[in-house]
C-alpha cells in the first residue's frame, strides 16, 4: 500500500461484535458473518415476527372471509340476502351485531361483470370490499340520502363500457364485496319490524348490468362511444331468513387464521393487495397462485406467532391500554371507542364539525395500526358514518369492558349503570351485552341481551323520577327492577357492553352529557 494512503476510520456503530445479546438469546458472528446457529435463530425469529404482523394486519380480510364461509355453510349463497325479519338474536355468532334494527346482509360477486344495486329508503347501508375497505355508503349517509338509490358496482377486472348517468358508480378493488345494511323499526306502530321488512323486500334489487341500457344515450351509440342495449329487468334477490339461525361467522384465533388468509389470497386478484402488507405473508409462503405448505419448523413458529398475535389483538380489541388514547372521556372512565383515534381509514381522527365548517386534523401520514386492529377484532363493517362528529345522522358507539373499580365484568355479579336524563339520541338508544370470547351477543335465556328506549324486541327501559335511567346487569333480575331495565348475564362468561346512540345529538360530542360508570352492587 502506498505510504500516502490512509485507511478510513471505522466507527464501532457500523460494525457487529462477535457476540450480541438480544431478546432471542446470544447471537454470534465470525468477523461479521453469522454462525449457522445464529442464522437459524434469526430465521425462526423473522418468521415469528412476520407471523405476528400477518395476523394483526389481516384480521379485517380474514374476518370477512370467515363470515362468507359461515354464510355458505348455512346455505346463503353469493347474491342471496340474509335478512333478520325479527331482528338478530344471540344464537347467531356475529362480531358485535345489535338487536335493535333489521339487518340485511349479502356477499356479491363482480367477477362476471358489474351489478346493479337498487336500495330501499331510510337505510343505513354500506358496501365494503372483501378486505373490509370502504367502497360506498347507501341510504341515509349515502348519495341517495335515504331516498333509495341505484348503484352500479364495478369489479377490478372490468374494462367494458359504463353508463353516462343514472347510477352512482362505485369501483371495488376486489371481485367479492360485502353489503351490510340496517333499517329502523322505531317509527313503526308498536315497533313491529314487519313494515320495515316489507319495504326492504319490495325495494331491494340486485341484478347484472346491461351495457347500453339505462344510463347510456342513443347519442353515445351513434358516436361510437358504447353499445346500444335494452334496459335490464330489475330482479329481487333470494331472501334467506336469519332470525333464530344458529351459525358462526367469527374468524379463528389459531393456525386456521393463516389457512383462511391463504384462501382469501387465492380468491382475489393479486392486485387487490397492498404489496407491502402482502410481502409479510408472502414471506411465510402465503402468495397468489402458490400452495401454502409450511413444514414442521414453520408450523411450530406460526403456532407461537398466532398465540402472540391474538393476545395482542385481543388486548387492543378490549381497549385494555388507556395509553392508546381510546378512552372517550379520561383515563378514569371505562368508556372508549378506537375510531376517535384513527377514523374510518385509521389515519387521522374524524374531523371536527364547527359553525365554520368541517375542520380536518393534520395528516400525519401514518396508519394508526392499533386503532385498526382493535376495530376489526371487535367489529364488522367500516364507513365514515361510523365515527363522524355529525349530529342527527348515523350512530355512535361506546364500549365498556371494566367496572367503576377498573375490574373486568364478572358474569356472576350484579352491576348497575345510571344514564343521566336527556340521553343524546334523536332516534333511540340501546345497551347490548357481548361475550368476551366470541365478541358476539351474550347467550343466555334472554335471546336479545339488550336494554334501550325501543319497546321491541325487549320492553323499553323505564326512567327514574329524576329523568335518569338505571340499567342492571346480573344473572337473575332483581325484584324491584322492571324487565326493560335488566340484561341477563351468565356466571360462566365474562362480558362487555356497547352503548349505541342512533342519530346522536351535540351533548354527546361536546361531552356535556356523560354516561355513568358501571358499578358493582354489593
Amino acid at each position: 500500500m502506498p505510504a500516502d494512503v490512509t485507511n478510513t476510520p471505522v466507527p464501532a456503530a457500523i460494525t457487529t461484535p462477535a457476540q450480541v445479546g438480544s431478546g432471542i438469546g446470544t447471537l454470534e458472528f465470525t468477523d461479521g458473518y453469522p454462525t449457522a446457529g445464529t442464522a437459524e435463530k434469526v430465521r425462526d425469529h423473522l418468521d415469528y415476527l412476520h407471523g405476528v404482523e400477518t395476523f394483526m394486519n389481516t384480521i379485517q380480510g380474514v374476518s370477512l372471509y370467515a363470515m362468507r364461509e359461515g354464510f355458505l355453510e348455512a346455505g346463503v349463497m353469493d347474491g342471496d340476502v340474509l335478512i333478520f325479519s325479527e331482528l338478530m338474536d344471540s344464537r347467531s355468532l356475529f362480531l358485535t351485531a345489535n338487536a335493535d334494527t333489521v339487518y340485511y346482509i349479502s356477499f356479491l360477486d363482480l367477477s362476471d361483470g358489474p351489478l346493479v344495486l337498487e336500495t330501499p329508503p331510510d337505510a343505513l347501508g354500506l358496501i365494503d370490499d372483501i378486505w373490509f375497505r370502504w367502497v360506498t355508503d347507501f341510504g341515509l349517509p349515502g348519495p341517495d340520502r335515504g331516498q333509495g338509490g341505484t348503484y352500479l358496482l364495478v369489479g377490478p377486472g372490468y374494462d367494458g363500457p359504463l353508463p353516462e348517468g343514472g347510477y352512482h358508480v362505485r369501483h371495488s378493488r376486489t371481485n367479492h364485496v360485502w353489503l351490510g345494511a340496517r333499517s329502523f323499526i322505531n317509527e313503526n306502530p308498536g315497533m313491529d319490524p314487519g313494515p320495515t321488512v316489507d319495504v326492504i323486500k319490495e325495494r331491494l334489487k340486485i341484478y347484472p348490468y346491461t351495457p347500453g341500457g339505462v344510463g347510456s344515450s342513443i347519442g353515445a351509440f351513434l358516436t361510437g362511444k358504447g353499445p346500444l342495449g335494452q334496459p335490464a329487468t330489475a330482479q329481487s334477490p333470494r331472501f334467506v331468513e336469519g332470525t333464530g339461525l344458529a351459525f358462526n361467522t367469527i374468524p379463528p384465533n389459531d393456525f386456521g387464521h393463516y389457512e383462511m388468509l391463504d384462501a382469501l389470497v387465492q380468491l382475489e386478484p393479486a392486485e387487490a393487495l397492498d404489496t407491502e402488507v402482502a410481502g409479510q405473508f408472502a414471506a411465510l409462503g402465503i402468495v397468489k397462485d402458490a400452495k401454502f405448505a409450511p413444514d414442521d419448523r414453520l408450523r411450530k413458529v406460526l403456532d407461537d406467532a398466532v398465540a402472540a398475535g391474538n393476545a395482542a389483538s385481543r388486548t387492543l380489541g378490549m381497549g385494555a391500554h388507556p395509553t392508546e388514547g381510546f378512552r372517550y372521556y379520561d383515563h378514569d372512565s371505562a368508556w372508549w371507542n378506537m375510531l376517535f383515534v384513527g377514523g374510518f381509514e385509521f389515519t387521522n381522527p374524524p374531523p371536527n364539525i364547527t359553525a365554520e365548517g368541517v375542520q380536518p386534523f393534520p395528516n400525519k401520514g401514518a396508519r394508526r395500526l392499533h386503532s385498526r386492529t382493535s376495530f376489526f377484532y371487535a367489529a364488522t363493517g367500516i364507513t365514515p358514518a361510523m365515527c363522524m362528529r355529525l349530529t342527527g345522522v348515523g350512530s355512535q358507539y361506546m364500549f365498556a369492558n371494566l367496572d367503576a373499580a377498573g375490574d373486568p365484568f364478572d358474569g356472576g355479579k350484579t352491576y348497575r349503570l345510571r344514564l343521566p336524563k336527556d340521553i343524546p339520541a334523536a332516534r333511540f338508544w340501546s345497551l347490548t351485552l357481548y361475550d368476551n370470547q366470541t365478541r358476539s351477543m351474550l347467550q343466555t335465556e334472554q335471546l336479545y341481551p339488550r336494554a334501550g328506549s325501543q319497546e321491541y324486541p325487549s320492553p323499553a327501559a323505564e326512567a327514574e323520577p329524576d329523568g335518569s335511567t338505571v340499567i342492571h346487569f346480573s344473572p337473575t333480575r332483581p325484584d324491584d327492577v322492571p324487565p326493560g331495565n335488566w340484561v341477563q348475564t351468565d356466571p360462566e362468561r365474562g362480558w362487555f357492553v356497547i352503548l349505541r346512540l342512533y342519530s346522536p345529538l351535540q351533548p354527546f360530542f361536546d361531552k356535556s352529557w356523560r354516561v355513568g360508570e358501571i358499578e358493582p352492587v354489593a
